[in-house]
């Protein structure tokens, strides 16, 4: 039997027929999952998977998912759905007291969509080179001396992302010139987004068809073919191996719940403004649950090709590193014989070492350690652009595989960037002095411009240490503040009993124990040891800077910020937070001076 509406008539949120509707329930559910489902499941997760402990990450990764993650994700798919508005309308119809806390999620989707698109820029430029043979990153160049000496040092694909894609500077404060091949690139990239989104969800719907499924079908074939290489199964035992001993390691914990936080788009806005979108009888709990475990079986799903690939690239560097020290003792040694092999290496080694010591210093041979070849690992850009490219270099079919790969990561770049430009372009939108007078293809052609402008600091030399700043800056302790604010929010000025009461009319379910218990104690408490577990570990702030001029190059040298880029931080991290004190103080002048206000009913006793 289905509940009834609540009482109190003013409680009840009327539909909008002008409000645009998704196209049918697939569509909403894979622009939600494109949103969730990034870069960040491809190149951030199995390095955590590696990093602490394999298998037995996935403790800490679970129980943040269950008590986290998913409530969260809950309550914010559940109040854009029931409100039918974006997240400036949704807390300003809460509590005009709220509106400031809206803003703050479009200030941080605004600034993120900024940095993110450059990163499709990068890939964007990845996906071009792919198709000259040899890839360009496989062989240093034969340009200058000083070139070929910096590609000799470091490696071919180094050289290649710092010197031929990023151009790169020193220095923070150095190499203002634009980098020109980057600027059209993230102009290209720009317009895509531009045409993707220019009818908001009457456009987006279509794209994503393409954009969140294509990459399930790259990674699927990855996977088939990575398995087939030699040293799959090495990287395979290398990621899941538990190591139980890794969970008494705070940051083990911290990292999951930081993941499962960031993997799921929380706080960004996207969510709410999909789900306004969504009819008010609609499954939100269902949709919830759905999303969450496809975001993160997906997270899983993609750990197995990639380290697959790593673990072909680490055995045909334990080969080559062999291969070397086979040639270096063979000639030394005037061996004929060809008794001395990979298999039987370790053997022959021990023997002339004991037999030939003197002779055997003098060959300065590498020490070859499978092991050294698998912790090579990396995350981020680092995975993407460096480790993995080296890998699909020496691929047979490299160039097949590469188009492959980038035209992946574009997709899962592209549907991310969708949501983030439609968090931002809904409350404008739901704005009706701006809805009666202009056109949503010229707000939406605004923001693409102004982020495009901004993003501009990033196609200079040093525009990657300035993504850097942004990317430490923005999306980790404002959405912090922000999701906590939204759950206390939720608790103590909406109403649990209110809420509670809200999804049970529009699921046609009773809200069980797990979901109050998760909204009104776990989660909270778990943000607030996130949020003080972040601010700990905070040290000073400083960056790894790409420098031929190095003692210790091809190692990154390490400096700290200059106290204008420190000030810089420091506003990254403050203004999207700010806008929730001030929506507050504005309202309460607006209310002290008897400025009307478009005050929420309150909830009935």
């Amino acid at each position: 039997m289905q509940p009834e509406p609540p009482a109190d008539d003013s409680r009840v949120i009327a539909d909008d027929a002008s409000r645009p509707k998704w196209d049918n329930k697939i569509q909403y559910l894979l622009s939600c999952i494109g949103f969730a489902v990034g870069f960040g499941n491809v190149w951030r997760f199995p390095y955590l998977c590696q990093t602490y402990g394999g298998g037995a990450f996935l403790i800490p990764y679970v129980i943040a998912l269950v008590f986290e993650g998913i409530p969260l994700f809950h309550m914010e798919l559940a109040l854009g759905q029931r409100l039918r508005k974006g997240t400036t309308g949704v807390w300003k119809h809460i509590s005009p007291y709220l509106s400031g806390l809206g803003y703050g999620s479009v200030v941080v989707s605004f600034l993120v969509s900024v940095y993110y698109n450059m990163i499709m820029a990068w890939v964007l430029w990845y996906f071009i080179n792919s198709f000259r043979n040899p890839l360009p990153w496989s062989t240093c160049p034969q340009d200058t001396a000083e070139l070929m000496e910096e590609c000799r040092k470091s490696t071919p694909t180094n050289f290649f992302w710092y010197r031929r894609t990023l151009n790169i500077s020193a220095d923070i404060t150095q190499g203002s010139s634009l980098v020109w091949w980057m600027f059209l690139c993230l102009l290209a990239c720009w317009v895509v987004v531009y045409i993707c989104t220019i009818r908001g969800i009457e456009s987006t719907g279509k794209a994503i068809y393409i954009t969140t499924t294509f990459p399930y079908i790259i990674l699927t074939v990855f996977l088939i073919y990575g398995l087939t290489l030699p040293g799959a199964v090495d990287g395979l035992v290398y990621l899941f191996t538990p190591d139980i001993k890794v969970l008494s390691n705070p940051r083990a914990w911290l990292d999951a719940a930081s993941q499962i936080f960031f993997s799921l788009s929380v706080g960004f806005g996207g969510h709410v403004a999909y789900s306004s979108y969504n009819p008010q009888k609609n499954d939100c709990e269902m949709d919830a649950v759905l999303i969450a475990a496809v975001n993160s079986l997906t997270s899983m799903y993609a750990s197995i090709p990639i380290f697959s690939i790593l673990g072909f690239k680490a055995t045909t560097g334990y080969w080559e590193c062999l291969d070397r020290n086979i040639k270096d003792l063979t000639d030394a040694f005037k061996l004929v014989d060809p008794a001395l092999t990979r298999d039987n290496y370790t053997i022959w080694l021990d023997y002339y070492k004991k037999r030939f010591p003197t002779q055997m210093n003098s060959l300065h041979l590498k020490e070859c350690d499978l092991q050294h070849f698998l912790d090579q690992s990396a995350s981020g850009t680092g995975l993407a652009f460096i480790v993995f490219t080296e890998a699909v270099a020496k691929m047979p079919g490299a160039q097949v595989w590469s188009v492959l790969f980038f035209i992946m990561l574009f997709n899962l770049g592209l549907s991310s960037m969708f949501g983030l430009v439609q968090g931002i372009l809904t409350p404008f939108m739901d704005v009706p002095i701006l809805a009666r007078h202009l056109r949503k293809e010229v707000i939406c052609g605004i923001i693409c411009l102004v982020s495009m402008l901004l993003g501009l600091c990033f196609t200079i030399r040093s525009g990657s240490y300035w993504l850097e700043v942004f990317d430490s800056h923005v999306a980790s302790l404002p959405l912090l503040i922000i999701v906590s604010t939204e759950v206390l929010s939720v608790i103590f000025i909406y109403g649990m009993k209110r809420f509670c009461d809200d999804v049970e009319w529009m699921t046609g379910r009773r809200v069980n124990f797990y979901w109050k218990a998760s909204w009104q104690v776990i989660s909270p408490v778990l943000m607030a040891a996130v949020l003080l577990a972040f601010l700990a570990i905070q040290g000073a702030p400083g960056y790894s800077a790409w420098n031929p001029a190095y003692v210790d190059f091809p190692a990154k040298e390490k400096k700290t910020y200059p106290g204008w880029v420190v000030f810089i931080c420091a506003l990254l991290a403050i203004i999207p937070c700010m806008t929730i004190p001030i929506g507050a103080l504005d309202t309460f002048i607006k209310v002290r001076c008897g400025i009307k206000q478009n005050q929420a009913p309150q909830p009935s006793a």
